[in-house]
């Protein structure tokens, strides 16, 4: 018996060591898939625990890290997949600040969210694993849990409306080649 619960505080050591070093990481990917911070912050503490109920097994085949964001991601889905009636959206503050008082980084930056935002979860969910986790087309489909075309063609509808967005705008040329998130 005394070893067993040897086993499990190690295992809570590592688990707690682990959460420590890539929530940060989980949280910046979680936030560009749902465009709010607090939000991000529930969907990494979802996905952290969904990684402790299954810590023992993962630390004996490895990949925590794979583990830990595709459970952030399938949280991000889940949670897009229910509709709550007790969130209702609010009106813009008039007191606050507008896009146009801030610096340009600011404001590209906003809008880059904001047209993230309006993708589809699906699409949002791929553009931000090829393109910020810089996962493979292979490893997106596999977290995901669809096949490599599905993530091709859901990552070109989803870089098709980006660019579509900021056809006109100021910033249009962040659709030329590459974007840095």
């Amino acid at each position: 018996m005394g070893r067993s619960w040897r086993r499990t505080v190690r295992d809570e050591a590592a688990f707690v060591e682990f959460a420590q070093a890539s929530r940060d990481r989980l949280r910046r990917t979680a936030y560009l898939l749902c465009g709010d911070w607090d939000q991000a912050s529930d969907l990494v503490q979802e996905g952290l625990v969904r990684v402790y109920v299954r810590w023992p097994r993962l630390v004996r085949h490895g990949g925590e890290l794979a583990y830990a964001r595709k459970a952030v991601v399938s949280a991000f889905l889940d949670h897009k997949r229910r509709r709550s009636s007790t969130e209702r959206p609010q009106e813009t503050d008039p007191t606050t600040a507008s896009g146009e008082d801030v610096a340009t980084a600011v404001t590209t930056r906003a809008a880059l969210m904001s047209a993230l935002a309006d993708l589809p979860p699906r699409q949002r969910a791929c553009v931000v694993l090829r393109y910020f986790e810089d996962l493979s087309v292979a490893d997106t489909a596999a977290l995901l849990g669809c096949t490599e075309g599905t993530v091709k063609s859901q990552t070109s509808r989803a870089l098709f409306s980006l660019r579509s967005m900021f056809e006109d705008s100021p910033i249009g040329e962040l659709s030329e080649g590459a974007v840095s998130w």
